[in-house]
């Protein structure tokens, strides 16, 4: 009677992460694969302002497009070593364990190899873009699933509203940097218009209420500080 062989027991080393928002704007981006997943990623890479090369042999329909315009570069063929030269970061998401192995470790830079953990040296969060507003969901690799369930329920807590305030925000930042001399008070207007309070304002009653809210503020500001 033959036996089922047996696999070992699974686990799942638990790693802590350091946050981190990375500037790619002109650094050097390697893509290993050109499937779904690949192209998902290369997409989100192109608004940094990367300079991306992407090695597969074969692409996905639509970053022909891409390429034509100039915003990545195709080597069409399998990875060699070398590839990885002056690399700032590399994602990997080719469809052969051996070769996505062999990428990882001839990486000497940020490496990130889809869905598995155990081959990369940072993991992507589950993310809400609300431009300029960036909000980063991670279980530590634990439960992506459990990532997107909460990266939704935080979507409708952060809607569009929060990009156009936080680009207000922009402006009136400058404008106290500026009209508001006293460092106290300046510091008390910017904390204020970045409060709790303003967060409820703006999810009960909209951008136009708060605009009132936050000029009002300003010329208070601008007003105390002229009487000092």
């Amino acid at each position: 009677m033959k036996h089922k062989k047996e696999h070992p027991p699974y686990s799942l080393i638990e790693t802590n992460y350091y946050p981190i928002f990375l500037n790619l704007n002109k650094k050097k981006v390697v893509v290993c694969g050109g499937g779904k997943v690949a192209k998902r990623k290369i997409i989100s890479l192109i608004k940094t302002g990367a300079n991306i090369t992407v090695i597969s042999p074969e692409i996905s329909k639509g970053l022909e497009k891409e390429i034509e315009k100039g915003k990545i570069k195709h080597i069409k063929r399998q990875y060699r070593k070398g590839d990885l030269k002056k690399a700032f970061l590399v994602i990997v998401a080719t469809d052969s364990r051996v070769i996505n192995e062999q990428i990882s470790k001839d990486a000497a830079c940020l490496v990130n190899v889809v869905d598995t953990p155990s081959l990369c040296n940072f993991i992507v969060p589950s993310v809400i873009r609300r431009p300029p507003l960036t909000i980063a969901i991670s279980t530590s690799g634990i439960s992506p699933a459990l990532s997107k369930s909460i990266r939704k329920e935080l979507e409708k807590l952060y809607g569009t509203e929060f990009s156009s305030y936080l680009k207000l925000l922009k402006k009136y930042r400058i404008s106290a940097m500026n009209f508001i001399k006293d460092a106290k008070k300046r510091r008390r207007f910017l904390k204020d218009i970045g409060s709790e309070k303003i967060v409820r304002v703006l999810r009960m009653k909209g951008l136009r209420e708060v605009k009132e809210v936050v000029n009002e503020l300003f010329k208070k500001s601008v007003v105390n500080n002229n009487l000092c």
